[in-house]
């Protein structure tokens, strides 16, 4: 039977609301009244109720696809999700994020299983930095646990004692899966395997599921330390809107254990009472959305405009000082400077100081905000994305621009989303910084150029050091970012000094702007030839000028741009206007490249006749013998080759 006396109502109350605006979502969308897709939580309630119910408002939430009654229960704001899934401009994103994406008031949810909880965890570490007594739960599903990211952070959270709670809710299926098909040992023990301590509830005894949810928040809050909470439930509906393959007897028996339909059968009036005063409030909420407007688009969207302001053009500076001696200068800056900047990535502790040294003595100016990690690429921008989230400024450091694709996850499907995901209601800003390149010998993985897999990700820079701008200049822009920003350093470039540029019959200049281009033109007369490269090409571009103008009686424009998106193609378009010739020279292999995109963005936009080549590396891994190496990467003389044959067609 329903013990009711130890149960209160209130409780039952909001669990009945969360289950009715579940069903009404359902109903609506048969009436075509919503569209996309629902993940009802109904049979799941006091789950949400238990932990997102009882956290305080300083606390956070992190939450999955089956997120409404966590949202409910945390912010009550059941309206603003109607008006969400209906698509209205007063919905919670204002439509934008409907059933999976949503946020308010420290509340963030996101579809993408596993990805959440490295960026909760980040979150939380933020406020572990601010000491502000805040802690956070990050709801996830048992199929999430095929995910390796949660391990990933398991690690992390255990080490840094970051005050998470995991709430994994098990209701033995993913999505039509049963669990038994695809997961193995125990839920628990996989947690405890981290040092993580561990509580076991269930939906089916609410009274008991908030208690043992009370003791684990309060742990966490009182030790600082993460813990797990495994809570058994099961979801009456389908995983969707439809296509619920289980058996319907299975199905039978756990809507028997069900605690709000015991409810409705042994305390009906109590029952119908509540029922009908939550049905007439969302028919009530329902109809006036009916009548509400939806978000216009350039409400939602507003692209940058573009300027053709004339570019000023001033001579490149001579810093005398090699590039990882000012990288390293410009962080040990801002660090005392700014307590917002965080410092993270692997092997980065001092003496040690990073594979490349930019991170020379940062740990011990910083210990508290210089975090080195495990080997987890995808946790390390993950947490970058919970701190940027938590009003932190992280720069998070691959230590191989190779091993980027590892958390590409976590920059195109988490930091690239947020802003315009939850309706501009939050910034992003963390920096992922890499080296990239070869010409060292580290061979195939260790030596790629994946720039291009970079190129174009929506709402976030990609910008690319070079050996003539003082990286400083490039960091202190950055800084004042409110969006996310990937850096490309090429790793040959640390040891070079920066500005240093002897070349009798050319001048380099650098725009102003905050993302200078650089410009090498020739001293006298007008350019023949426009080459443009980017990062460690530059050097590469500078030996075929001298090689063009010597050997071949041509007179040679040279642009490097720093940033490659956005890209300001001035400088290219007003060097092609005169020379009708274009080279794009770069490290990485040439298929849908970078320097596809710079030919193809001066095409649209020239007005005058163009011949374009691009000019790349071979399309095979890079091999570690030196000379395979160098006939694999172009170099200067196969460039110059290349237009010298492009030059007789």
């Amino acid at each position: 039977m329903v013990n009711n006396t130890r149960v209160n109502h209130k409780l039952i109350k909001q669990a009945l609301l969360i289950r009715r605006v579940e069903q009404r979502f359902l109903d609506l969308f048969s009436k075509g009244l919503l569209n996309g897709t629902v993940h009802t939580c109904v049979g799941q309630e006091f789950s949400a109720l238990a932990f997102a119910g009882q956290l305080k408002k300083k606390d956070f939430v992190f939450s999955n696809h089956r997120c409404h009654g966590h949202y409910i229960a945390f912010t009550n704001d059941y309206r603003g999700l109607l008006a969400e899934l209906m698509g209205k401009a007063s919905g919670t994103c204002a439509g934008i994020g409907s059933s999976q994406h949503l946020c308010r008031d420290n509340f963030y949810s996101n579809g993408i299983q596993g990805g959440i909880v490295p960026v909760a965890a980040g979150y939380a570490l933020a406020n572990k930095l601010k000491k502000n007594g805040a802690i956070g739960v990050v709801y996830i599903g048992d199929g999430t646990l095929g995910e390796g990211a949660i391990y990933e952070t398991m690690n992390i959270i255990s080490k840094w004692e970051i005050p998470l709670l995991i709430v994994c809710e098990n209701n033995f299926y993913a999505q039509s899966t049963p669990q038994d098909v695809n997961l193995a040992g125990d839920i628990q023990a996989r947690a405890e395997a981290f040092g993580i301590r561990t509580w076991k509830g269930d939906t089916w005894n609410p009274d008991n599921l908030m208690n043992q949810a009370q003791e684990s928040i309060n742990y966490v809050r009182e030790t600082g330390k993460p813990a797990f909470h495994l809570v058994e439930t099961y979801r009456l509906n389908a995983h969707s809107k439809g296509d619920d393959d289980r058996e319907p007897e299975e199905v039978d028996d756990y809507r028997q254990k069900d605690y709000l339909i015991r409810f409705e059968q042994e305390d009906q009036q109590y029952y119908k009472q509540y029922f009908d005063k939550i049905e007439n409030e969302i028919n009530r909420i329902v109809q006036e959305l009916m009548e509400e407007h939806e978000l216009a688009l350039d409400k939602y969207y507003l692209p940058e405009k573009e300027t053709h302001s004339i570019i000023q053009w001033t001579p490149v500076e001579n810093t005398k000082k090699r590039q990882v001696e000012l990288l390293n200068r410009f962080f040990k800056s801002v660090m005392a400077e700014d307590e917002r900047t965080v410092f993270i990535g692997e092997d980065i502790l001092s003496p040690y100081g990073g594979a490349f040294k930019v991170a020379r003595d940062l740990s011990f100016n910083h210990p508290e905000r210089v975090l080195s990690t495990p080997i987890s690429e995808a946790a390390i921008v993950g947490i970058s994305n919970g701190l940027a989230l938590n009003g932190m400024k992280p720069f998070a450091e691959i230590m191989f621009g190779d091993f980027i694709l590892l958390a590409m996850d976590q920059i195109v499907n988490h930091a690239a989303k947020f802003h315009h995901m939850f309706n501009l209601q939050v910034n992003c800003p963390l920096v992922v910084r890499t080296p990239m390149g070869g010409r060292r010998g580290y061979g195939p993985t260790h030596s790629q150029t994946l720039d291009k897999f970079l190129l174009g990700i929506d709402n976030t820079k990609l910008i690319a050091l070079n050996t003539l701008i003082d990286p400083g200049k490039i960091y202190n822009a950055i800084m004042k970012e409110d969006h996310p920003v990937i850096v490309i350093e090429n790793k040959k470039d640390y040891g070079k000094r920066v500005g240093a540029f002897k070349k009798e019959n050319f001048i380099a200049e650098e725009s102003d702007g905050k993302y200078p281009t650089v410009r090498v033109r020739p001293a006298v007369s007008s350019p023949e030839i426009t080459i443009v490269v980017y990062g460690g090409m530059l050097e590469i571009g500078l030996e075929v000028m001298d090689k063009v103008f010597m050997e071949l009686d041509f007179k040679p424009e040279l642009i490097c741009p720093t940033s490659i998106h956005p890209l300001d193609l001035t400088p290219i378009l007003d060097s092609v206007r005169q020379t009708g010739l274009l080279f794009v020279l770069e490290e990485g292999s040439v298929a849908g490249s970078i320097g596809s995109e710079i030919i193809a963005s001066v095409v649209e936009n020239i007005d005058v006749p163009v011949r374009a080549k691009r000019i790349g590396a071979l399309p095979v891994p890079i091999p570690s013998a030196k000379s395979l190496e160098d006939q694999v990467l172009p170099s200067a003389d196969f460039v110059l080759q290349t237009i010298e044959k492009t030059l007789e067609r």
